[in-house]
């Protein structure tokens, strides 16, 4: 990859993660990361041979909390986008279009976040066992 390419790609998540909306995205975010350093715990604990049933409770936790606040920002963010377009009267389909993709991008987060934290959860699980 050339390095224009490695910085078209940054800027493309960063802008993402702005139209989503800093204040979710960034919940999201710190929900995400979290349950990451939990599972990590675990993994750790692991090594020492105890249990880490206290750490994938919490990571299941912290996951289903970002799964939750990705949807509450798309629900927000479709109402916002209705409210616009009953502002406007009859609005130009991509507009509306444009509207819908920004509102989903928190959901798509959450979703995200939740499936990559559940595949470390069932790791973690198998081989706690």
């Amino acid at each position: 990859m050339t390095l224009l390419t490695i910085f078209n790609h940054h800027f493309l998540v960063a802008n993402l993660f702005q139209e989503g909306g800093p204040l979710f995205m960034s919940l999201i975010l710190i929900a995400f990361l979290t349950s990451l350093f939990f599972i990590i715990k675990g993994f750790i604990k692991l090594k020492s041979h105890a249990t880490s049933t206290k750490e994938i409770k919490l990571a299941i936790d912290c996951s289903l909390l970002a799964l939750v606040l990705g949807f509450l920002g798309s629900v927000l963010g479709l109402i916002q986008a209705f409210d616009s377009v009953e502002a406007m009267g009859n609005p130009d389909p991509s507009i509306f279009a444009g509207g819908l993709k920004i509102s989903l991008l928190t959901a798509t987060f959450g979703l995200f976040s939740f499936v990559v934290t559940r595949i470390g959860i069932f790791i973690l699980r198998l081989a706690n066992k």
